[in-house]
């Protein structure tokens, strides 16, 4: 694989129900590629995915008795742009916490050289 691609992108997408735990995820890997050399596109922030769920909690004949509870969950997108050695290793080496889902991809970016 050759990183030093002058059209090649890592896209990195987070996932995550605190949104404290994602922001502080994603500035240390914003942070990490922009000590390394790479320019960094983000963090975008994504539609947060609202999931409603509605439990009727009287055990027998009461309609209106009802607890609603819901789980947000928040995404971020940040785009890697012209990575080097450097940056793909710090990236490995990064300890992220463990509530946030990270997905990591490896593209050719043909919008590299345009703005």
């Amino acid at each position: 694989m050759a990183v030093n691609d002058n059209h090649q992108r890592i896209r990195i997408r987070l996932k995550a129900f605190d949104h404290r735990l994602i922001d502080r995820s994603t500035r240390e890997i914003v942070d990490t590629a922009k000590r390394t050399g790479a320019i960094v596109r983000g963090p975008i922030p994504l539609p947060t995915k609202i999931e409603r769920y509605t439990v009727l909690i009287s055990p027998h004949v009461d309609k209106d008795a009802r607890d609603q509870y819901e789980m947000r969950t928040h995404k971020r997108l940040v785009d890697i742009v012209q990575p080097t050695e450097k940056t793909v290793d710090a990236l490995m080496k990064l300890d992220l916490a463990s509530g946030v889902d990270v997905q990591i991809s490896v593209d050719h970016d043909s919008s590299v050289g345009g703005t």
